[in-house]
């Protein structure tokens, strides 16, 4: 099923459970390597990006489970940490296997890593750090070879406090000999829930969602049972979604802690938000109101919600101003709003104006990356008649079924 089908303009109502977070179970798969037991992970969504690790950890020799709670990972029989190129192209995240391969192979052999086309994410970051700790890289036909015959600690600065290097100095620090003082690291929630994951399996880590990690390497880790999170950026757009259709729902297990940049820009768009023990209500208004919103690293407001909020406010009030921060293309899905009726200006390399208009038209538009893709569903869901959604295989990565979830609020959408 490659499309999705929108009939819009019915308001949401009702109750949906917010599934696992997509970003902190694959850098906490990746991290079932360093442990050589098993671990039972909680709450995984069986999204593609997951099901793509499972594969990827299956061919380096774990095994792995599935059941209706969580999913089972062996990692006793790993050996090697050559990753197969069928495997690796198209998904960024298994860029995180390279610091656990690194941690329990001492070598890893792996293709440049895919993932949505949203900007150019360079990985030298990546190589800088773990180069510091005793890596050493090699490039050859398009493939990336890393040894270390000594994995150290050192004192790293990130120039960029970017998700991916902070998750390989991690996972590769605490199999590390010595210390390692990482400055500038990422603070998203997903780094959080990795520490926790560490620490829970036996690693001595400092600093935990700060900007300062200091790891203790050298421990012996041990199999855990470990709960992921809810996802704050699926919480994130069906909240924005409810703003932009209209209606009141109720957003349950929705990581509220995780989304205080997301709530305070949903109650600028004259959301009214409602935070409870049973997750978050929020109750749209007439027509969404303007908003100037820029991302940043967290505990700004996400990259990966940019796109809804982009959407949203194509049927807004008045006239919006978007800033990206973090990846040049996220803007790529103003073309297909347009086709919509949208009325979206480029006012800078990295900014747009979002005129709001009182109706969207449905139309065939066409997802080319995960975000973008969403933020197209939700502006079906806004629209007048009939939106056809292609390109779907890229929503599927970090949605179990987006298609069901606004089903539950009411919504006519079905997968075709």
């Amino acid at each position: 099923m490659d499309s999705i089908r929108i009939q819009g303009g019915i308001a949401l109502q009702g109750k949906v459970r917010v599934q696992g977070s997509k970003n902190a179970s694959l850098p906490v798969l990746a991290a079932t390597l360093l442990v050589g037991e098993c671990s039972f992970i909680r709450n995984c969504p069986r999204i593609a990006d997951v099901h793509a690790m499972v594969s990827l950890l299956k061919s380096l020799g774990c095994s792995v489970c599935w059941n209706k709670t969580g999913i089972t990972v062996d990692s006793a029989q790993v050996r090697r940490g050559e990753m197969p190129k069928e495997a690796v192209k198209g998904m960024r995240s298994s860029l995180c296997l390279l610091g656990a391969l690194i941690g329990r192979c001492s070598e890893v052999v792996m293709e440049h890593p895919g993932g949505c086309v949203i900007g150019e994410r360079p990985i030298d970051l990546h190589l800088s750090a773990l180069g510091q700790m005793g890596v050493e890289f090699e490039e050859k036909e398009g493939r990336l070879k890393a040894v270390s015959a000594r994995l150290h600690g050192a004192c790293i600065c990130l120039p960029f406090p970017s998700v991916g290097a902070t998750e390989n100095v991690l996972l590769a620090g605490v199999m590390a000999e010595g210390d390692t003082v990482l400055e500038g690291a990422a603070r998203e929630p997903e780094i959080l829930t990795l520490c926790r994951f560490l620490q829970q399996c036996g690693a001595w880590i400092e600093g935990a969602g700060s900007s300062r990690l200091v790891i203790h390497g050298g421990r012996r880790l041990y199999g855990t049972d470990f709960t992921v999170p809810a996802d704050r950026i699926v919480a994130g757009t069906y909240l924005f979604g409810c703003i932009g259709a209209g209606g009141s729902i109720l957003l349950e297990q929705a990581p509220r802690e995780e989304m205080e940049t997301v709530l305070c820009a949903a109650e600028q768009m004259g959301g009214r938000v409602c935070v409870s023990k049973e997750g978050i209500y929020v109750q749209a208004p007439g027509r969404p109101l303007p908003i100037e919103l820029a991302t940043a690293p967290h505990p700004g407001f996400p990259t990966d919600l940019q796109s809804v909020v982009l959407a949203v406010e194509a049927k807004g009030e008045g006239c919006s101003r978007i800033q990206e921060n973090i990846f040049e293309n996220r803007f790529r899905v103003a073309q297909e709003l347009q086709k919509m009726g949208a009325r979206i200006e480029r006012s800078g390399p990295r900014t747009v104006s979002v005129h709001g208009v009182e109706s969207l038209c449905g139309r065939p538009v066409e997802a080319r990356e995960l975000r973008g893709g969403a933020a197209l569903v939700v502006a079906g869901l806004m629209a007048e008649g009939e939106t056809l959604v292609g390109g779907c295989q890229y929503i599927y990565r970090g949605y179990e079924n987006i298609g069901r979830d606004f089903r539950e609020l009411g919504a006519r959408v079905a997968s075709v």
